[in-house]
């Protein structure tokens, strides 16, 4: 059964967000679920289509179009700030509570969700989470190109698209329509012939080089020990294959995160939540069944935040 979702605007301290939300369920906790960049909310689709095909009932769903990114208009406001106004929506959308799953930067962006409202947080999962090598790239460019060249790349790849201004989109499309686009997305998949070509497609569609090149900004004066605040329990999983992880990224994130824990795809890339859904749901299991502590409901809607 296709999965039946709203579009919503609902305005933040950030601008107008869109977002596509379910079914309300008698429950009063929200699961949000956060792009990464170049991404939009319809990243999801696969892994919300394999929900569906597995009976996972995932019926308080809000698929957000982060604020610069999909149809939100711009600027992209700091990690920090987009917590904020991810929270506004869930709140104006009449829930106290959520999970938050996040790729790559909305991987980011869940965790500092969970740690400025750890009382409302019920659980937080990481897809393909941005880590501490990329961090380590926008910090020191120098030497940390050197272990992670796909981001160093990528990065070079936004700030030309940026500097062709209103020419860039034009050119993303007519690579769309002779196939290059996903020649160039490559990189990003375990198996990109198995990826169905609209995923990689729309691509040209949501880069929003200003965008990612200010999220990228952004991490350099990321403030990550805030993470140690996080008390709801954190599930990651990521690709084997993923070309923007370098090799110590689940030790740092194990030091700085509280209950970590972590499940490696050995057949994805950077979207094990599009090449692996299924494997991506079972991992993130945890997440999807965790409920709010019944016994301390109203001393934590009572916390200020």
């Amino acid at each position: 059964m296709e999965r039946q979702l709203r579009r919503l605007v609902v305005p933040t301290a950030a601008g107008p967000i869109v977002a596509h939300a379910g079914r309300r369920s008698a429950g009063t906790v929200a699961t949000v679920l956060l792009h990464g960049a170049a991404g939009s909310w319809r990243t999801w689709m696969p892994l919300l289509s394999a929900a569906d095909r597995l009976g996972i009932p995932l019926d308080d769903v809000i698929a957000i179009d982060l604020p610069g990114w999909g149809e939100s208009p711009g600027p992209a406001p700091s990690p920090t700030d987009a917590a904020e106004a991810v929270v506004a929506v869930a709140r104006a959308l009449g829930y106290p509570r959520w999970r938050v799953v996040g790729h790559s930067l909305g991987a980011v962006i869940a965790l500092d969700i969970a740690a400025r409202f750890p009382a409302q947080t019920v659980a937080v999962g990481l897809v393909s989470p941005t880590g501490a090598a990329v961090r380590a790239v926008v910090r020191r460019p120098l030497t940390g190109w050197l272990t992670l060249p796909a981001f160093g790349g990528m990065v070079v790849a936004m700030a030309t698209l940026r500097g062709l201004g209103p020419l860039a989109h034009p050119l993303l499309r007519g690579l769309r329509r002779v196939g290059a686009l996903r020649v160039f997305a490559r990189p990003l998949f375990r198996h990109a012939d198995r990826v169905d070509p609209t995923v990689s497609d729309a691509l040209a569609d949501e880069i929003r080089p200003a965008a990612f090149l200010s999220a990228a900004r952004a991490a350099r004066t990321h403030d990550d020990d805030a993470w140690k605040r996080i008390t709801a329990p954190v599930r990651a999983v990521r690709g084997r294959h993923d070309v923007f992880a370098g090799r110590q990224d689940a030790r740092d994130a194990r030091r700085r995160i509280p209950g970590y824990r972590e499940t490696v795809l050995d057949d994805s890339g950077h979207f094990a939540h599009v090449e692996q859904a299924y494997e991506t749901l079972r991992a993130l299991r945890d997440v999807w069944t965790a409920e709010p502590d019944r016994r301390s409901s109203a001393t934590r809607d009572r916390q200020p935040t």
